[in-house]
């Protein structure tokens, strides 16, 4: 991998981490319509290391607040009953599917799961439960001619239950193509969750899934060196940078916005990548054995 290659990644990778897009689709396209070699499953975990570390420090208040919670509520039966301990647990809770299938799924994820076809296919499909979720949740906070808006839940009313299902959400992005956010949020605004509710727990249950295999990855590209490690520092480097600055634009965004653009961009593009590949213009392993 060239320095130019993880310029371009690294800020492909920044701009899509927290968009529901999906980050690891764009960086297996950037490549493809490149003609680049496929950055592969351990590039992509490493260079989300910056993302997450963007999310630890633009939510540090709240991170720093859950931890402390959490660590009394170990040795303090009172604080069990604390919103922040209880929330530390339910990011543990949701954390568990996708711990789980990523290390089941691990040789599907690096191989079969990036056919190109796969991609698309996941891009339209879930763009579409994405805007069905995301009018729900406006024909809620707009309420009707005959009805009056109806209140959705904030992160006070998660339980062990919706954390399990955020997580099962969530354990779907490990097939490129869906989105971590997309999967989470829509989930989360089809269990009745506000918008800002639903991103925020996104962001936070994506904290223990993103290092955790941020350090596996880094573990097996020590030990087996196939990992070319200034230009993937680099990468990671800029996709903190730009993940920072997408984060506290997104944060914005969604107070008062529609997901209908990232929609209708996922369709699009979805559909594109699947006629260049029926036209035989592109191969659905494009990249992949590259040089």
């Amino acid at each position: 991998m060239s320095w130019f290659e993880s310029l371009i990644l690294g800020l492909v990778q920044g701009l899509t981490e927290f968009l529901p897009v999906s980050s690891s689709a764009h960086l297996r396209l950037t490549a493809a319509f490149s003609g680049w070699k496929d950055p592969g499953a351990a590039f992509t975990a490493i260079t989300q290391l910056g993302t997450e570390a963007a999310v630890l420090i633009y939510f540090r208040q709240d991170v720093g607040r859950i931890l402390a919670a959490w660590f009394r509520s170990l040795t303090n039966k009172e604080m069990r009953r604390d919103h922040d301990a209880q929330m530390g647990w339910l990011v543990i809770v949701g954390s568990i599917p996708i711990g789980v299938l990523g290390v089941t799924l691990k040789d599907q994820i690096e191989g079969p799961f990036r056919d190109l076809r796969i991609t698309a296919t996941m891009l339209i499909v879930v763009g579409i439960v994405i805007g069905v979720a995301d009018r729900l949740a406006a024909r809620d906070e707009t309420g009707g001619r005959h009805r009056a808006p109806k209140q959705r839940k904030t992160l006070v009313d998660l339980n062990a239950k919706d954390g399990l299902l955020y997580g099962l959400c969530q354990a779907m992005a490990l097939v490129p193509g869906v989105s971590r956010s997309g999967a989470t949020i829509s989930g989360g605004l089809f269990m009745g969750y506000t918008r800002e509710a639903a991103a925020r727990y996104s962001f936070l249950l994506a904290m223990p899934a993103v290092l955790a295999s941020g350090a596996f990855e880094l573990k097996d590209a020590a030990e087996e060196g196939h990992i070319a490690w200034g230009p993937t520092m680099f990468a990671t480097v800029i996709a903190f940078a730009v993940g920072y600055a997408v984060i506290a634009w997104f944060m914005k965004f969604i107070s008062h916005k529609s997901f209908m653009p990232f929609v209708w961009y996922r369709i699009a593009l979805g559909i594109v990548i699947i006629a260049l590949v029926t036209a035989g213009v592109l191969s659905p392993h494009a990249a992949e054995s590259a040089g």
